[in-house]
């Protein structure tokens, strides 16, 4: 389910754990479990903006998400946002043959590389058993 920018409701950070966080929501604006959560802090005079998924429901509005970046800095009541879907990664054959940190961001390129490419969420079904198809053929990696 994706919100739109208008539907989505800020949470505020209530509980702070290493990169574990506590984050309380409107009444009945709770996030789903995988949903990501982004906030930004100010580390050294820059901002820096950090990605957080949903992993627990606590109940009374309260969400438990593990964060992808360091805390440090970060502050009870600071503003969080549901992203109203889960993280995504870019796909397709521009990301072939780059390295990706977990959220997305080429790390051997230019950045911005990857806005433009279609993204998917990294928990989504797996296909059909029906849909795929067996080669007995061998698979080239590169990897030697």
């Amino acid at each position: 389910m994706t919100m739109t920018e208008n539907e989505r409701k800020d949470g505020r950070v209530v509980g702070i754990a290493g990169p574990v966080i506590d984050v309380e929501f409107p009444r009945g604006e709770l996030p789903e479990i995988n949903t990501a959560l982004e906030f930004t802090i100010s580390v050294d005079g820059t901002d820096v903006q950090v990605l957080a998924e949903v992993a627990q429901q606590l109940g009374d509005g309260r969400v438990r998400a593990v964060c992808m970046k360091p805390t440090d800095g970060l502050k009870r009541g600071t503003p969080v946002r549901n992203s109203g879907h889960g993280i995504q990664v870019p796909v397709g054959d521009k990301v072939l043959g780059h390295v990706w940190n977990v959220w997305g961001e080429a790390l051997d390129a230019e950045p911005g590389y990857a806005d433009d490419l279609e993204r998917w969420d990294i928990h989504r079904d797996a296909p059909a058993f029906d849909t795929l198809e067996a080669n007995a053929k061998m698979f080239e990696t590169g990897i030697k």
